[in-house]
């Protein structure tokens, strides 16, 4: 019996170590290292490289930094003091672009991977309303509901806050939609949603929510990876079930399942929709056809005024009528945002025209920068405390 329990130790030894290295393997360098005066320092160990470099949203205009090498074979780059902000970079070595291999903290936006970090310099400020703080926090459900208009089962995540589970109360609704090439995780991970909720929330300047992140891709079921097509290779492409109405015509199903589903208020006072970019247009077109629908309508970095040619779709004709519909049901809050130099923005200040011309009250908020999550977070940030007061 001994000889047979040693063999068969001796037989999986490699398995055990190869194993033991994968789970073991200890990162040797601290990389990124966040200073005291809010710079941070990339490291990377590459005694063999030629050359190593740091590209990011934290260098000016996307630039391309060089680390130097030290004697050890250490590549290191220490970057100006930093605003509060969440960062993401990437390293070039010899060339090629590739994940910093001494942070686990990354994000996916679109096919495009890459590290991020933070950067706080006191509490409340935008660094900390995106990091996980000492507060309450909220739970996060992925879940599955079937789509007849469709003809599939999607899935969707779910915020819904602290003291949830514990409480016999209901809580409003709050839909909140991605952009061309993002899924049910982009506001997630790249949006922060459920730290900015807790944070928020627990500072007393949100009302407790439950929030709700569909898939906007008509044509598909779930995020690359989560369902049965596998590991597709997520894009930003614009098919013609992705922007011609499929999925408005879809939403009352998402709305009855999160009202079978969860403690909610099921009257037009305590729903919201937002969404950024593509989902900016699904968020104007859902909120004006089901005019009695949502109290309060968010439009980040996008829109598109009139109807649309060639097309029957419910969804896309009687523009003006679908909006004086919507105003005359007199919304609480009707809101638009966009950054100065967002490619979004023509149209944005053409809606705002459209709305102060027909007399539909509005407020519309612009902040420096572009077509970018460090925009949309904030907008984020402002909307969700203006909600179900």
């Amino acid at each position: 019996m001994k000889k047979h329990i040693a063999f068969l130790l001796w037989a999986f030894l490699p398995f055990l170590a190869s194993a033991q290295q994968a789970i073991f393997n200890r990162i040797t360098i601290q990389s990124p290292e966040v200073n005291a005066d809010n710079s941070v320092t990339i490291r990377y160990n590459g005694a063999k490289a030629k050359s190593v470099q740091v590209t990011g949203d934290f260098l000016e205009n996307g630039a391309v930094a060089n680390l130097a090498e030290n004697k050890d074979g250490i590549w290191e780059y220490t970057s100006a003091p930093l605003a509060p902000e969440l960062y993401s970079y990437s390293l070039i070595v010899d060339g090629l672009k590739i994940n910093d291999p001494n942070n686990i903290a990354y994000s996916r936006d679109v096919a495009s991977i890459t590290n991020t970090f933070i950067i706080s310099k006191e509490k409340g400020d935008k660094g900390d309303l995106y990091r996980v703080n000492r507060v309450p926090h909220g739970s996060i459900r992925r879940m599955w509901y079937h789509s007849a208009t469709l003809g599939m089962d999607r899935k969707l995540t779910v915020y819904t806050p602290a003291g949830y589970e514990s409480s016999n109360k209901k809580y409003p609704v709050f839909y909140l939609l991605h952009g061309a090439g993002g899924d049910e995780e982009a506001w997630m991970t790249l949006g922060r949603t459920s730290q900015v909720l807790d944070n928020l929330i627990a500072q007393g300047k949100a009302e407790p929510m439950i929030v709700v992140m569909t898939n906007g891709n008509a044509w598909a079921e779930a995020a690359p990876g989560e369902s049965p097509e596998g590991f597709t290779v997520p894009s930003m492409r614009a098919t013609k079930q992705a922007m011609e109405g499929g999925f408005e015509l879809h939403f009352p199903e998402v709305i009855s399942f999160i009202e079978k589903n969860f403690r909610t208020y099921t009257d037009k006072k305590h729903r919201a929709i937002a969404g950024l970019s593509m989902g900016s247009m699904h968020s104007l077109n859902i909120s004006k056809y089901y005019a009695d629908k949502f109290h309060y309508v968010g439009l980040f970095s996008g829109a598109r005024i009139g109807d649309r040619e060639n097309t029957t779709c419910p969804v896309y004709v009687n523009f003006d009528a679908q909006m004086a519909k919507l105003f005359a049901n007199k919304p609480a809050l009707y809101f638009l945002a966009c950054g100065k130099t967002d490619n979004a923005k023509k149209g944005m200040d053409s809606l705002k025209a459209y709305l102060d011309e027909h007399g539909y009250p509005c407020e519309y908020m612009e902040t420096d920068g572009g077509h970018i999550w460090r925009n949309w977070r904030v907008y984020l940030s402002v909307f969700a405390p203006r909600l179900f007061k």
